[in-house]
């Protein structure tokens, strides 16, 4: 049986050594600076770079007063076994009308105007805070990491913690929902997992991946085995691009160039269906000089100006794009766009890899270099009557869009 939190103590830290069960115990953080990095670091034993303690410091810094992080270790006696990471953001009504004004004008006229009202009567007050296992800068399962025997016992270490950090914020203020995010359908997707709790699954935008074909030394073999449509395709998209220079950045070029990258950055951020977190002009400077290994950045420049940019992390087995900026008045004469994407190809045939994560969003454009969608799954659990009105068109709105999947391989014969 879990043990539920009592009173917070201090403003950073939650009562150390909370009980979860048999041997299982926990401490929870408000700010990564008083997290012990060796325990961190020890517990997450290298498995997943977004949840390092240098990364996770680098994002922060883009903390506010509307969004907030937490940070669990886990220990199995005082050996430190694992980490759950939370973020907590709080919606004005402004925000949230934003977000979700197409869904609002789709619901029944008398609805859709009550929504209005309480949207306008309440503009500047948050009136819905969401507390998110999970990051919402990128797709994937980045929420926990446990090293324990059984997906059961991580499930239940898991659900645990996300009860006991949901029970202590809401001694500061009413939680609308709680957002577990986002995982793969074979692995915590499965929704027995979820079985007996209150949370309710619903997809959003799949991850689109490519598995590259054993053997490749360059990004012209990767083409070969394109059928004559998308492989002529690509060779003008390529064309298209080649009178630009590109350039794999230092971090002292990332800083020179860090205004110049945040303005093209937010130019892509500002088409973007949610905008929920809008990074600072220094955030790719901080990744950069905390992770050298391997997280990259290419720029490509016309002349003197750059026009695009794409950075990356090179993992064990695969290359993981991270975030793109472009000029969009020079996207469609350079094909700046697919240029990139094929550059994400490039890099993971250069360093080995045999997987690349190009994220979510622009699901068929992607299906057109040779990803797949693997589809995601998220959870959430509504606290209230009120909260379950209010995340209807918010769920709506994170639902997949329709889409048609490419095929650019040639047919096996």
């Amino acid at each position: 049986m879990f043990v539920l939190c009592d009173k917070i103590l201090g403003k950073n830290i939650l009562k150390p050594n909370r009980k979860l069960f048999s041997s299982y115990t926990f401490t929870c953080f408000e700010d990564i600076n008083l997290v012990p990095v060796n325990d961190w670091t020890k517990a997450l034993n290298n498995k997943n770079v977004f949840l390092s303690h240098s990364y996770l410091s680098v994002l922060h810094k883009e903390k506010t007063d509307h969004f907030r992080f937490r940070y669990v270790i886990v220990y199995n006696r005082k050996d430190p076994i694992g980490v759950v990471y939370f973020q907590i953001n709080d919606f004005s009504a402004s925000l949230f009308g934003e977000l979700i004004e197409k869904q609002i004008s789709e619901l029944k006229s008398k609805r859709a105007s009550v929504f209005q009202r309480y949207i306008e009567h309440n503009e500047n007050e948050t009136i819905m805070r969401l507390v998110t296992c999970g990051n919402n800068f990128i797709s994937g399962e980045h929420g926990f990491y446990l090293d324990v025997n059984s997906k059961k016992t991580t499930f239940k270490i898991v659900e645990g913690v996300i009860d006991c950090v949901s029970r202590a914020e809401k001694l500061r203020g009413k939680i609308s929902a709680i957002l577990v995010k986002d995982f793969y359908a074979e692995g915590f997707g499965n929704k027995d997992c979820w079985y007996c709790t209150k949370f309710v699954h619903f997809n959003v935008e799949p991850n689109m991946i490519i598995d590259l074909p054993k053997g490749l030394s360059n990004l012209t073999e990767y083409l070969a085995t394109f059928s004559k449509k998308y492989r002529n395709r690509a060779k003008h998209i390529l064309s298209a691009s080649a009178s630009l220079t590109k350039k794999r950045l230092s971090a002292q070029e990332v800083s020179l160039y860090k205004n110049t990258m945040h303005d093209l950055y937010t130019q892509v951020f500002n088409q973007a269906k949610f905008k929920l977190v809008h990074l600072s002009p220094g955030y790719f400077e901080d990744v950069i000089k905390a992770d050298t290994n391997s997280f990259y950045v290419d720029a490509w420049f016309l002349g003197d100006q750059m026009v695009s940019f794409a950075c990356g992390f090179c993992l064990e087995n695969e290359v993981e794009a991270h975030y793109i900026g472009f000029d969009y008045a020079h996207n469609k004469e350079y094909e700046l766009y697919q240029t990139i994407l094929y550059s994400f190809i490039e890099q993971a045939i250069l360093m080995q890899k045999t997987k690349i994560n190009l994220g979510r969003t622009a699901s068929e454009i992607k299906t057109t270099v040779g990803a797949r969608a693997h589809e995601l799954l998220c959870y959430i659990k509504p606290q209230n009557t009120v909260s379950k009105l209010i995340l209807k068109p918010f769920m709506q709105f994170l639902q997949p869009t329709e889409w048609i999947p490419r095929n650019p391989f040639k047919e096996e014969s």
